[in-house]
């Protein structure tokens, strides 16, 4: 079901983490682009859009989860590290993968120019991303396209900025992996709802 056809209650209630996920040709960077251009209607406070995003496609995913793991190397016990290679294979076979930044200077000409809410504005900008990634998710869900977010930072930042030139102000905070799914997701299960939701 594409996401011209999926409501967007459907599209939240079947985003799911997909961990694992493969190859499809049909999965083409005109596709990715056409979700991303459709994201960036993600709103931000004071409509300052600092999230910045790199797509990986292939070749550069693939390089992008070999440092991964080689960073993980020197950072997880031997007895762990066959255990972490398992779960990123299941990143690695896939078509590609999406990094979210913020741009900190944006944040800081926000904080420049309102001043008042200096304070609140890096608050504000991680809750863009926030929107700007649950949206990308949604998307490639509604596409058929499996996905989940990832947190290889800080550990990776330098090696990613090095290697596909990525200005210095760009703060990576996340990583999105997606491809064919090749996993069925585990039941969910929730909190009540009145323990999370109050009326008056």
């Amino acid at each position: 079901m594409s996401a011209t056809t999926t409501n967007l209650k459907e599209a939240i209630v079947n985003r799911r983490s997909i961990r694992k996920v493969t190859k499809n040709d049909a999965i083409t960077k005109e596709r990715i682009e056409e979700v991303l251009k459709t994201a960036l209607h993600a709103p931000t406070s004071f409509n300052m859009q600092s999230g910045r995003m790199v797509v990986l496609m292939d070749g550069e995913h693939e390089k992008f989860w070999d440092i991964v793991k080689e960073t993980l190397r020197a950072r997880v016990p031997a007895e762990n590290f066959e255990a972490t290679v398992e779960r990123l294979k299941g990143f690695h076979a896939g078509v590609g993968t999406v990094l979210f930044f913020e741009d900190q200077a944006t944040v800081e000409k926000m904080q420049e120019n309102a001043p008042l809410y200096k304070e609140q504005f890096p608050f504000w900008s991680h809750q863009g991303n926030a929107m700007l990634q649950h949206t990308v998710w949604m998307l490639l869900s509604a596409e058929g396209i499996g996905a989940s977010l990832q947190h290889y930072n800080p550990i990776v930042d330098a090696e990613v900025k090095e290697t596909w030139n990525i200005p210095a102000e760009w703060s990576l905070v996340g990583q999105m992996p997606f491809g064919e799914p090749n996993e069925q997701p585990a039941e969910r299960t929730f909190l009540p709802t009145e323990d999370v939701v109050k009326f008056y």
